[in-house]
Order: C-alpha cells, then sequence, then structure tokens
C-alpha cells in the first residue's frame, strides 16, 4: 500500500437549514486501501459521501484528488474523475435488465440497435464471470431478489474501472455466500491498485476487511485508526460516545396465550408450503434461513400482500379474514418491511405525514385531520425512538437511513398493533440505534404483544428472541427454543442438512 494519500478530504462542512451536517471533518485514503468510514445514523456519513460523489456542495473545506483540487458538482464528474460509488439503497432501474444497468450510461461504447445490445450483454456476462456472479445478464432486474439486485449494484460500479469505489453498507441485503464472494471482489480491486471507501454498520466486517478507519460522530471527526491498532469496543466507544456494555438486553416478558395462529398457508408464487406455527403475546419469535427460503413472502402474504397467498390466520383464537394490508391493520397486525425505500416510505413528504399516514382515522375528527392530537402523538413518538430530525414537518428523505427507519417503525406503533412483524429491522442501523429499538421490542414484549422478527443477522435472533422457526426452501424446518440456540444447528438446518426437532 502506498504510504502516499491519493485522496484528501480537509476540513470539510456543510450545513442545512437548523442543522450542522459536518463540521470539520477530513481523512486521507491511499492506494490500495480499504478505508471504513463508521458512525451511528445521523453522524454525517452519508452527507460526506453524497459531497465526495458531486451530489451537494460543500459548506467549508476542500476535496485534493491525487495532489489537484477536487470539486465535482454532478456524479458523472465524479466518475470521470475515476470515483463511483455502490448505493445501500438500491438505484437500478427495475424495468431494464441487468446488462442494460450494468452499463448504465455508458451505452454509448456500444453503438445502437440489436448489435449494440449484443454487446452490452456480453460485456455485462464477462463482468459477472469474473466477479464470481451467477446472475443472467439479460434478467429485468425487477425479477431479482433485493440481494442479486445488490450485487448487480457492485458490478455496476466495478464495471465503471474506478480508481475509488465508494461502498455504502455493501452487505447490508446480502447472504452470508455473497458477502464472501464480496470480501473476494475487494481483494481483487485491492490487489489492482484500486482504493475502497467502506461504509458498514458490521463492525466485524470493518475489523477482517478495512485496512484503516475513520469514525464521525455528530458530524465531527473523531478519530482516523490504523483497523490492526484498534477493537471493536473500541470503536462502539468512539461511535456513541459511552460503553455499550450489553449490546443486546433481554427484558424478561410473562409469555400469555397465543395470539397469532397461521395454518396451512400456502403462497403459489413464492413456493411458501405448509407453514403452521403459532405466536404467543409477550414472546419474540423469530425467522431465520438464507435469501429465498420464504421468509419474508410469508409474513408479507400473512399482512395480505400477496394476492395467491391461501391459508387460516386467527387472532386470539378467532379466525380472521386478511386479503389487504387495510385488513390486518384492521386487526391488529402490522409489518415493517425490508425495502424501505421501495415500500417504507414516501420520499417526498413529512415525517409526520409518513408517521401517521396509516392511522388517520384516529388521527381524524368528522372527516377533518385533527392537527393537534397528530402533532402530539409524532413528537411522543419521536421523543420515544430518539429519532433526530429537524422538524417533524421536514421531508423523510433528507433524514439518514436509520431515522428514516424509526420513523417507519413509528408509523406502526401508532396503529397500536397486537402483532408486530419486523423484517430486517435494523438494517443499515448503527449499534446505538440497534441497542435502541432492541429495548423498544423487550418492552412491547412485555406490554404482552406478539413480535416476530425476521433477520439475517443471527446473533440478533439469539440476542432477543424466545424462539426461532428455520425456513428452508419455503418450509418451516426447524423450530429452536431459547435455551438451543446453537449457530451450527440452525445453518445446518438453514442449508435444509437436517430438520431440527419441534420443541413445545
Amino acid at each position: 500500500m502506498n504510504g502516499k494519500p491519493i485522496f484528501q478530504v480537509e476540513n470539510i462542512s456543510k450545513s442545512f437549514p437548523g442543522v450542522q451536517a459536518l463540521k470539520g471533518v477530513g481523512f486521507n485514503l491511499r492506494e490500495g486501501e480499504v478505508h471504513a468510514l463508521i458512525g451511528e445514523n445521523g453522524a454525517g456519513k452519508s452527507t460526506l459521501m453524497k459531497i465526495m460523489l458531486g451530489m451537494q456542495p460543500p459548506s467549508g473545506g476542500a476535496m485534493i484528488l491525487r495532489g489537484k483540487p477536487y470539486a465535482p458538482k454532478a456524479p458523472a464528474e465524479a466518475l470521470a474523475h475515476g470515483i463511483s460509488m455502490i448505493h445501500q439503497e438500491i438505484s437500478l432501474a427495475p424495468l431494464m435488465t441487468v446488462a442494460e444497468n450494468i452499463y448504465m450510461g455508458n451505452e454509448r461504447k456500444f453503438g445502437k440497435f440489436w448489435d449494440g445490445a449484443r454487446a452490452k450483454k456480453k460485456a455485462a456476462a464477462e463482468i459477472l464471470s469474473k466477479l464470481g456472479l451467477d446472475i443472467d445478464p439479460a434478467e429485468e432486474v425487477s425479477r431479482l431478489p433485493i440481494s442479486k439486485m445488490q450485487l448487480v449494484e457492485i458490478a455496476r460500479a466495478v464495471s465503471c474501472d474506478s480508481n475509488i469505489i465508494i461502498m455504502d453498507e455493501p452487505t447490508s441485503s446480502l447472504t452470508e455466500v455473497e458477502v464472501e464472494k464480496l470480501f473476494k471482489i475487494i481483494e481483487t480491486l485491492k490487489s489492482e491498485g484500486k482504493s475502497i471507501i467502506y461504509t458498514s454498520h458490521k463492525l466485524d466486517e470493518v475489523i477482517t476487511t478495512c485496512d484503516t478507519v475513520t469514525v464521525l460522530r455528530d458530524g465531527q471527526f473523531i478519530a482516523e485508526r490504523p483497523v490492526s491498532e484498534i477493537t471493536k469496543d473500541d470503536l462502539v466507544s468512539m461511535m456513541v460516545g459511552r460503553e455499550m456494555a450489553d449490546m443486546f438486553p433481554k427484558t424478561h416478558a410473562e409469555i400469555g396465550d397465543v395470539v397469532l395462529e397461521v395454518k396451512n398457508f400456502n403462497c403459489a408464487n413464492s413456493g411458501v408450503q405448509d407453514a403452521d406455527f403459532s405466536l404467543r403475546r409477550g414472546e419474540i419469535l423469530g425467522f431465520c434461513g438464507l435469501v429465498g427460503a420464504g421468509r419474508t413472502e410469508l409474513v408479507q402474504a400473512i399482512f395480505g400482500l400477496d394476492k395467491t397467498s391461501h391459508g387460516k390466520v386467527f387472532m386470539d383464537g378467532k379466525e380472521v379474514t386478511i386479503k389487504s394490508s387495510r385488513d390486518a391493520i384492521v386487526n391488529r397486525i402490522s409489518l415493517l418491511t425490508e425495502d424501505r425505500r421501495g415500500n417504507g416510505i414516501i420520499p417526498g413528504l413529512s415525517v409526520k405525514v409518513n408517521m401517521t399516514v396509516t392511522c388517520l382515522d384516529e388521527m381524524s375528527k368528522y372527516g377533518f385531520i385533527a392537527f393537534r392530537k397528530e402533532t402530539e402523538s409524532v413528537n411522543k413518538m419521536v421523543d420515544a425512538l430518539s429519532i433526530k430530525c429537524p422538524s417533524n414537518d421536514g421531508i423523510i428523505s433528507l433524514l439518514s437511513g436509520g431515522n428514516q427507519q424509526k420513523v417507519i417503525l413509528g408509523k406502526w406503533l401508532l396503529t397500536s398493533p397486537e402483532v408486530l412483524i419486523l423484517d430486517e429491522p435494523t438494517r443499515g442501523i448503527d449499534v446505538g440505534a440497534k441497542a435502541e429499538i432492541y429495548k423498544l421490542i423487550g418492552q412491547m414484549a412485555q406490554e404482552g404483544k406478539g413480535i416476530i422478527i425476521v433477520s439475517s443477522e443471527l446473533p440478533e435472533l439469539f440476542g432477543i428472541c424466545d424462539r426461532i422457526l428455520v425456513m428452508h426452501q419455503g418450509k418451516i424446518a426447524a423450530e429452536y427454543g431459547r435455551d438451543e440456540f446453537d449457530e451450527n444447528k440452525v445453518m445446518h438446518s438453514a442449508f435444509g442438512i437436517y430438520e431440527g426437532e419441534k420443541v413445545s
């Protein structure tokens, strides 16, 4: 690794109305280096990346690229300087093919019409093969699962042949196998002299993958250290400004009667077969499995989002009919979806509107919004969830990803659910916010609500769940009580190597 920086960020500041997003932030990136940029949601990482990519101008400070001033005014200009980005939120064109998405913006090199399309498909196939990705370049992106879309994002950035690649939470939607593929890609890029700016809330990844780490907190530079000289506990302490003694604060809750029962659930489109399970009041029930196992598809069907599903759902022993999300809400079932940007928020509207959109009836009187009640309800939820926003009337898309996720959680809590289904609830959220959400989940369990958590992170499920169901190829393959939690057993069940015994 060359000791001389190729890219320098010096004393960068950024102000928005009522918010100082960045104040005097800087770091140095060297050739062939993987440089982690970490901090809690709201620390300023996203704003800094947007400035580096030319999506926003800084209010102060400077950037230097290979010894020359660098001040891009648009992502295309950044790309021309050899800087590209893999976005956490999927930014692909869903109705275009994988090949078309990979080379979007670079069509000129392939010519026009049929010959150009064929050349583009061939070039995309070569990129995907080089990266070890089993994805058909002719496949329409909308038909891919989120994990495959994330891999296409990675392939698109690599295809630009950039010298500096910004990776924003690149593993947030990937399976463990796909994460290993990404790490091999990173090693290959390093060997070619490429430099990577890597953001992640998964500190184990930072420790094992990165060479240097810069920590931000509340928009300010805290430290820049070689990863070899720092521990995960050190990183957590610098990020949150306090010690995190217990990452998974498991709270005791009385397990009560069955609140939700699902019988013989099948989904024709997704392959979910004969799903049977029950959920008790005060219980936190985890669902795990490989991507494509049917976890998300099952909970979405229960919530009324899959029109091809059939089976029986019982609430407090009484069969209910759920043909739409509205039916689910009426029956006190809520679902926080895994795709925050795609179907979790309304980007152009305010925090207040996003939080109350599912409970307008309760916020209305004689057909008109009771604005005082709406404001009081939203203020209370913002305080309870520690949501960082300059104003509840501000646009939600201007918040950090973690704060957007909290708004969505607040939206569903305002419906007063008896069953709360959380699909990847802490995806893209920092360690401090995770602990707050885990604590809130525990409080809801203590209140007698039934909680279902779908997660790809076993430590998360092991830490807070009372029971775990493992799915494999559309079926519930195994069930484990808390005293049986074991990573090897769960992963064997997820791969279908054997089925765990059912527990009471």
